[in-house]
């Protein structure tokens, strides 16, 4: 990845001028909205891949129910799995994903267990995680920051893309995947976990309400002075030129 995405000063500046802004919009600090263990969080995570929060969050609980521990689920029938985690999008993909995920963690731990997470530093546990079968960067960032260990760890979903793309935080050709590295490069060495949950929290939340993927809505948007994509879908369109009347011979 090229340096210069990594370390722009500009950038930098665009970016904390935004976080005021949105957090002046929508409200900050944000409280997390659970608090689950490491594992956990990984099933969850790994569920909510191209799903509605809510679909997910009820997929995630059909599955506690079904299997009141993660080793059940690790060794069950994947078709059984497959049945429980249903409201998802792929169920038919998902369910053997997430037990040979399941699979390797033991393999790797001797058990279900990511307490060794606590002793690393970040950038240490994100590549750990990210060594894991099916896990990229949002999923361990989510693991990271989401769950209990709460860790500066920032989840980058396609809300939260599209409005650093549009800002031009980050160039639009640039995939979710290693936008991750550069937009969390951008955030102040000195915040805290609250402050990387609120960032993403305030750029996934614009993206919900204000920069729709199609028609946003750029008239009302708090970032309109900072974004050069809604300054130019809201800039006049020229009139045509009119055709002079020629005179005749």
């Amino acid at each position: 990845m090229a340096r210069s995405l990594l370390h722009d000063p500009a950038k930098r500046a665009l970016a904390l001028e935004a976080h005021r802004l949105l957090c002046a919009e929508y409200g900050c600090p944000v409280n997390y909205f659970h608090a689950l263990d490491p594992v956990s969080e990984l099933v969850s995570s790994l569920l909510s891949h191209r799903t509605k929060n809510r679909d997910s969050a009820r997929a995630y609980e059909s599955l506690r129910r079904a299997f009141p521990e993660w080793e059940a689920v690790r060794d069950a029938p994947v078709a059984e799995v497959e049945a429980a985690i249903a409201g998802v999008t792929w169920p038919e993909a998902k369910a053997p994903a997430l037990q040979r995920t399941l699979r390797t963690l033991t393999e790797r731990r001797g058990g279900l267990d990511l307490s060794n997470l606590e002793t690393m530093d970040d950038a240490e546990a994100t590549a750990w995680l990210a060594a894991l079968p099916g896990v990229g960067p949002k999923t361990a960032a989510a693991v990271l920051s989401f769950s209990n260990l709460r860790r500066r760890a920032l989840p980058v979903d396609s809300h939260h893309h599209r409005v650093a793309a549009r800002l031009g935080l980050i160039p639009a050709s640039l995939p979710v995947g290693p936008s991750h590295a550069v937009l969390e490069a951008q955030l102040p060495a000195e915040w805290d976990a609250q402050q990387f949950y609120d960032n993403h929290q305030m750029l996934m939340r614009h993206g919900q309400r204000c920069c729709f993927f199609r028609g946003p809505a750029c008239g009302r948007c708090v970032l309109l002075d900072l974004c050069p994509e809604g300054q130019a879908r809201l800039a006049p369109t020229p009139s045509p030129a009119l055709a002079l009347p020629t005179n005749p011979a």
